[in-house]
């Protein structure tokens, strides 16, 4: 069997054809941007992997969809990252959809049909991406008007897939029908007059991704298309930030393990290559085990605070390995390498970009701490 047989069997039963697509394009091509791996990924079907079939979607577990994520990271380190954070986004839509969070509309589902049926991408514009900020902390302010409609102003920097995203789903901070600061979450159409894209991402590593900034002036919204969650200024996660954050975890830790394992393949592929594979294999094999093993779980347990703490040990493990396994295979490839075949170098540096996405292990550091001794999770 071949390395990343399972996960490139996964990917072709539910988003046919995809992985080939990718593979057929040079790896600088599909780092470039524009990325022509976001046109491949729609043509599969790849928005509505996350999508309940009652929803017209594809329905994938997380067992399956981490496997997707680590095949994609293999073949486009980019779209890994970028198609997180649509998935993400889904898992929280979903989420709001299926338990209304006390304050839902409805909206949810049909706009998962939508997705699902037309394809669209949404782009996360939750608070991600700077150091020692707070994931749950809004870049984004609200305001309600006398009218009714909803008023929102701030940007998000970067901002994955901004400028070939459908929806933004963004976090707030706003008054809910009690007067109580609440977290919600605010769906706002790509052509919304006053949504601006502008040239933020300047490193040549993750460039497909879209990472830009994306800047609201005076953006009207209608009602309906804020969901309110139970988080307060606190920022204890609610069930529907657990889900979101599960999610969030497991898909980027496998993506980025993903081009970690696409530097692997390069040594066991290579003409004369080690006959001991097990230095290059084994770090990185029980990264994505330890991923899989929190994905199971949520087959079969509550989705708690605690399983989110499982999650978060596999994504810190994940990224040990990840700098233990790129370091030997940087090696075995070999200076030539370095010197005329720029992808291993390249996929070695994409590959420590899970370090720098939060919560980081320093900030979660206290929390951790505090929840062992009782305290409620909180995301630092």
């Amino acid at each position: 069997m071949k390395f990343l047989h399972h996960e490139r069997a996964t990917v072709e039963a539910l988003l046919p054809g995809l992985d080939a697509a990718l593979a057929r394009h040079p790896l600088a091509a599909l780092e470039s941007a524009p990325s022509p791996a976001i046109a491949e990924f729609r043509a599969a079907g790849g928005p509505a992997l996350l999508v309940p079939t009652e929803n017209a979607g594809i329905g994938a577990g997380p067992l399956q969809a981490v496997r997707v994520q680590r095949a994609v990271g293999s073949r486009c380190p980019s779209l890994a990252v970028a198609t997180t954070m649509h998935h993400f986004s889904i898992a929280g839509l979903v989420q709001a959809a299926a338990y209304g969070n006390g304050n839902s509309s409805g909206a949810e589902g049909l706009l998962l049909e939508a997705i699902a049926k037309e394809g669209l991408l949404l782009a996360s514009g939750f608070a991600e991406g700077n150091t020692g900020q707070n994931i749950l902390g809004p870049h984004i302010t609200a305001r309600r008007t006398d009218s009714g409609s909803i008023v929102l102003n701030g940007s998000k920097m970067p901002c994955s897939l901004s400028r070939s995203m459908d929806l933004l789903t963004a976090s707030v901070m706003m008054k809910d029908d009690d007067g109580v600061d609440r977290l919600a979450v605010a769906l706002i159409p790509a052509g919304s007059p006053g949504l601006e894209v502008r040239p933020f991402w300047k490193s040549p590593v993750l460039a497909g991704a879209e990472s830009d900034q994306v800047v609201l002036t005076d953006v009207e919204l209608d009602p309906a298309m804020v969901v309110f969650t139970q988080v307060t200024a606190d920022a204890v996660p609610d069930e529907l930030n657990i889900a979101g954050f599960l999610w969030f975890e497991l898909l980027l830790t496998a993506g980025y393990i993903g081009i970690a394992s696409a530097l692997v393949e390069r040594v066991l592929d290579k003409p004369g290559g080690p006959q001991d594979p097990t230095p290059f294999l084994i770090d990185i094999e029980a990264a994505m085990l330890g991923v899989e093993s929190v994905a199971r779980a949520m087959d079969t347990e509550a989705w708690s605070d605690a399983l989110l703490v499982d999650a978060l040990a596999a994504r810190y493990a994940a990224q040990d390995a990840i700098a233990r396994t790129t370091t030997a295979c940087q090696a075995a490839l070999g200076g030539m390498a370095f010197i005329t075949a720029p992808d291993s170098t390249y996929l070695a540096s994409a590959a420590t970009g899970l370090t720098f996405h939060p919560p980081s292990r320093a900030r979660m550091g206290a929390p951790l701490r505090e929840f062992l001794n009782g305290a409620p999770l909180r995301i630092g």
